[in-house]
């Protein structure tokens, strides 16, 4: 009888300046004279070919979507789903959906030589997941938070970053008590969105929250990145400065413009192109995450509400690539000028 041989996962490789999430969110500023830029997790839409365009345009540190790990450490077709990258993918963090110590340890080993930081989603309002004790639910269980960030740096100490991304209590001073215990449990940095569990996302962020929560924890020398509400370069800086952030995360800003942190106040031309190669290159995107993917762009671009509905009337990946052939000059990778130009290049027809 043949046995199998056992599996054995390399541990990661030593983090270095270009690579270490936290040396570039400490150092941003003094090397860049700009607080550290980072594309945050969307569920399904932060996958290899988006964080790659992120990249593109000025996006320091950039997250995978989040990942449950019930469903990863025991599924190989959710694997294969939910995470792929490649060598240049990097300074790359895993976010993960976790609700247990025995899972999120089994989720490092898997994933941890392939990124180079995990991300604990405490901030994800979603009923179901708050109903297994997953996103937002882990900020209402302290002592379960701590335990899981303690036990994760207590085995990979320097070579793995752990951060946790929290939404705050109504009550302020609940939050700067969370932040302190994780911060003493040994977390690299705290990221905190600037809104309840229960507040919309077209409700201002609270800055102020943001602000007060950083005042209350500056004895513990941790990092902290602002996110909500960024949606142009300028809000970088603004949030940074007002809060006393050292990094500011966009999301919902980049699904629409991926060059946000290049300064463009639209998406550029230069997405649609760059964000077709990379789909096609790496055929890791189902059809209608991609289809969603050129639609938030192009609508940011203001393309008109009739050729919206016609790119969204497409059944295929072919269909649609000749679609925007017959309406746009769509420039193919090693092409001169490929992934440049700024305005729609419409096909005029005589």
């Amino acid at each position: 009888m043949e046995t199998k041989k056992k599996v054995v996962i390399p541990r990661p490789k030593p983090l270095t300046s270009e690579n270490d999430p936290l040396h570039i969110i400490k150092t941003r500023m003094v090397t860049h004279n700009r607080p550290a830029t980072i594309a945050g997790p969307m569920v399904r839409y932060s996958k290899l070919p988006f964080r790659q365009i992120c990249r593109d345009y000025n996006a320091d540190i950039v997250y995978s979507p989040m990942i449950l790990a019930r469903e990863f450490v025991r599924n190989e077709h959710a694997r294969q789903a939910d995470f792929s990258r490649n060598s240049s993918d990097t300074p790359l963090i895993v976010q993960v959906g976790v609700n247990n110590v025995t899972d999120l340890l089994k989720f490092c080993e898997m994933v941890a030589p392939y990124c180079d930081g995990i991300g604990i989603n405490c901030g994800c309002p979603i009923k179901e997941q708050i109903r297994e004790g997953i996103g937002c639910a882990l900020i209402y269980n302290p002592d379960l938070l701590s335990s899981m960030v303690r036990t994760v740096k207590e085995k990979y100490k320097d070579t793995l970053r752990l951060e946790t991304k929290i939404r705050i209590h109504d009550d302020l001073d609940t939050t700067v008590e969370l932040c302190r215990r994780v911060c003493d449990a040994g977390a690299d940095w705290i990221t905190i969105h600037g809104r309840t569990r229960r507040t919309r996302s077209s409700q201002p962020v609270n800055l102020d929250a943001i602000k007060y929560i950083i005042s209350k924890i500056k004895d513990k020398n941790i990092p902290v990145v602002a996110n909500g509400d960024c949606f142009q370069l300028s809000d970088v800086t603004r949030i940074a400065d007002y809060t006393g952030a050292n990094a500011v995360m966009a999301v919902r800003g980049l699904l629409e413009n991926p060059a946000l942190f290049s300064g463009y106040g639209r998406c550029p031309w230069g997405c649609i192109e760059r964000f077709w190669y990379r789909t096609i290159e790496y055929t890791c995107l189902p059809f209608q995450l991609t289809q969603h993917h050129l639609f938030c762009m192009l609508e940011n671009m203001q393309l008109s509400k009739s050729l919206l509905k016609e790119l969204m009337s497409t059944k295929s990946l072919p269909e649609m690539l000749d679609w925007f052939e017959d309406n746009f000059e769509l420039k193919r990778y090693g092409e001169k000028g490929f992934g440049e130009r700024v305005e729609i290049p419409y096909i005029k027809i005589e």
